[in-house]
């Protein structure tokens, strides 16, 4: 199948200066920034994908992407991190026991750092983060492991993940079969394009005959990986229809062990705890992440889409519980009407309908004027 948009193309931001920058995390992984500099900005934002995802749902070239509009609103230095969980990254894509905890205490410190050091460390560092790149930031950011940030924007979980019904039974499942009695090293959504018939392909034809609402076997396998519906991840009307074709480029394989850490969370009363709490290299980390909510004093906007159909309204519940902790009305939350978990940023009039909804609160806490 020939594709319509180049993988992992940067033609989305044509304006900005590109530079690629590495991070090396304390546990030895190669990570990456993505910088797409206009001008210098006493504010910088830096944007963090979720899991399977990578830079490329923040600078999609079929619609005003994010970096492109933050550009147009006076945020002319914009990073994106291609963490641990990143499709442009290879760690996904076999066994591993890698959990939010290491993104918490390796990745996002070691990136902010990274960016500090490339702009200098008088500048405010806005973050705007997407599912369990969400999670684990905001895990990182309420265990005092990244300070100094001025502002977060949360989409659709931070620390207390809630899953629809059926979703907790394929956590509790799909693990230890995938890994134990299929021993597969992951799973994927361009499983439907594989050359000959592998597990991968069988299993993808196999998920579609239960996926009669669009022809697009990503979009089923994606269905199956993450949340409840048909589809799951997004409102099909929101996406553009070239979006909607590229889904097994712009999402990619991923293994199991953070399912198994969002299934521990779920059990543990909805709350961000560690996943292996006896580990003495965890011991920087809390046991439960929102021992130190009354300490945090940045302020986080929780967004969610009105019909998530993978963490539903976990993001409100969080919201909720840390106002029960901290009334000071430091953090802010907001309902995305008519979106779902991703389309707030992959679909095609997020610059009309969703990104204004973000500006009042980052100028709130930023020097920028609108433009």
């Amino acid at each position: 199948m020939k594709r319509e948009i180049a993988l992992y193309t940067l033609g989305g931001v044509p304006e900005a200066r590109i530079t690629t920058h590495p991070v090396t995390t304390a546990d030895n992984l190669g990570l990456s920034l993505l910088r797409f500099w206009k001008a210098d900005c006493d504010d910088v934002v830096v944007i963090i994908h979720g899991l399977t995802t990578s830079s490329d749902m923040f600078i999609m070239p079929e619609h005003k992407n994010l970096v492109v509009w933050l550009h147009e609103q006076g945020f002319t230095d914009v990073f994106t991190f291609d963490f641990r969980m990143s499709n442009r990254h290879s760690y996904n894509l076999r066994p591993h026991r890698y959990s939010m905890d290491d993104c918490a205490l390796y990745d996002h410190p070691a990136g902010i750092e990274a960016v500090r050091e490339i702009v200098g460390g008088d500048k405010r560092i806005h973050v705007i983060c997407h599912c369990l790149g969400s999670m684990s930031f905001v895990m990182s950011l309420f265990a005092k492991q990244v300070e100094g940030i001025a502002s977060v924007i949360a989409n659709s979980v931070t620390l207390t993940p809630r899953v629809p019904g059926w979703s907790r039974v394929k956590l509790t499942v799909f693990p230890f079969m995938l890994e134990y009695v299929l021993s597969v090293p992951y799973v994927s959504p361009s499983w439907s394009r594989d050359p000959t018939l592998t597990f991968g392909r069988s299993l993808s034809w196999i998920v579609s005959r239960f996926h009669r609402e669009c022809n697009v076997p990503a979009c089923h396998m994606l269905s199956l990986m993450w949340g409840t519906g048909w589809p799951a991840l997004y409102e099909h009307k929101n996406l553009a229809d070239v979006t909607h074709r590229r889904g097994a480029d712009l999402y990619g394989g991923t293994s199991m062990n953070y399912h198994r850490h969002v299934l521990k969370m779920i059990k543990r009363g909805n709350t961000a705890v560690k996943m292996y709490p006896n580990k003495s290299e965890y011991s920087a980390l809390p046991n439960d992440y929102f021992e130190y909510a009354k300490d945090i004093t940045t302020p986080v906007l929780f967004v969610t889409g009105e019909t998530n159909k993978v963490f539903t309204d976990s993001n409100l519940v969080c919201y909720n519980r840390l106002l029960e902790r901290v009334p000071d009305n430091r953090h802010d939350r907001l309902i995305l009407a008519g979106y779902g978990h991703q389309d707030p940023f992959m679909g095609e009039r997020v610059s009309d309908e969703v990104f204004p909804q973000f500006l009042p609160f980052l100028k709130r806490h930023s020097g920028v004027a609108a433009a």
